[in-house]
């Protein structure tokens, strides 16, 4: 590993601003700067500046990635509700050139509403992170290290 850290966009999607305070038995009591502290200084670990960022706004999401895909930036994405329905997600996530792990903090595919089973994201990721809580941000992090020889 070079001195230089390698840039990774963690990118969260709508209502995860709220983390710690929605719903928090399924989503638990970590706030969204408590999660971007952990994200930041997990992937210090790992060789990666990372680079936390929420919004509500689907543009914005889809600016961020396409700026990703401009720059070879590895992607850990919570696509959160557009997961399931956004293809002007999945056509950003189509274009990036490094790797994307999907993450959820819950498990999509074990809630009660059959509209999160499906994933619009999952097609163009290297892996996928569903159920394991706050700590799923650190093991697609992980993959992210091994996928470009960071770790």
């Amino acid at each position: 590993m070079s001195n230089t850290l390698q840039p990774v966009l963690v990118l969260n999607g709508p209502n995860l601003g709220r983390l710690g305070k929605r719903q928090p038995e399924i989503y638990g009591h970590t706030t969204l700067d408590e999660l971007a502290a952990m994200c930041v200084g997990w992937g210090h670990a790992l060789g990666f500046a990372v680079d936390v960022r929420q919004t509500n706004h689907e543009g914005d999401m889809v600016d961020w990635l396409n700026d990703a895909a401009d720059k070879d930036i590895p992607v850990v994405l919570n696509a959160a509700a557009w997961t399931h329905y956004s293809y002007a997600i999945y056509d950003a996530c189509a274009q990036l050139t490094a790797p994307l792990v999907e993450v959820h903090i819950s498990d999509p595919s074990q809630r009660p509403e059959v509209f999160r089973h499906t994933s619009v994201v999952t097609e163009h990721a290297v892996a996928v992170v569903a159920g394991k809580g706050i700590d799923g941000y650190q093991e697609a992090l992980s993959i992210l290290a091994r996928e470009v020889g960071a770790a």
